[in-house]
């Protein structure tokens, strides 16, 4: 797995209460939208609430449950995906903790359990990227 490269360090952002940072796939082959199980965004110790998090690849934004039957978008080793929830983050010049926590499934590793199911977890800190 490669979790301390999730997080794309600089690409913080936020916008009328969104906030936004980029991630990378912690595997080493695509996978399609339906085998991205979830994610979590929390800044500063505060998570942005689940019903707002939304996933953007390929120019495609998708709730996750818009997600569970996707398997025309694939996310891409070299491409970042943004993920992106309500949560007011301030615009000052401050570092902030970034967290960002993944759920995947890899559907052609099959286990005594099903189908492999990964979670993992990066934290940078940063501060809001100047547009």
């Amino acid at each position: 797995m490669i979790a301390d490269r999730i997080i794309e360090q600089g690409t913080l952002t936020t916008q009328d209460g969104r906030t936004a940072v980029e991630v990378r796939i912690p595997w080493y082959r695509a996978l399609p939208g339906s085998c991205i199980a979830g994610a979590a965004l929390t800044v500063d110790g505060v998570a942005a609430p689940e019903d707002s998090l939304r996933w953007t690849m390929n120019n495609r934004t998708f709730s996750f449950e818009e997600l569970v039957d996707e398997t025309g978008e694939w996310w891409f080793p070299l491409d970042s995906a943004v993920l992106s929830g309500d949560l007011p983050v301030a615009e000052n010049h401050s570092e902030h903790e970034v967290r960002v926590d993944l759920k995947l499934y890899i559907p052609y590793i099959i286990t005594d359990h099903g189908v492999l199911h990964i979670e993992e977890h990066d934290t940078k800190t940063m501060k809001v990227a100047q547009r």
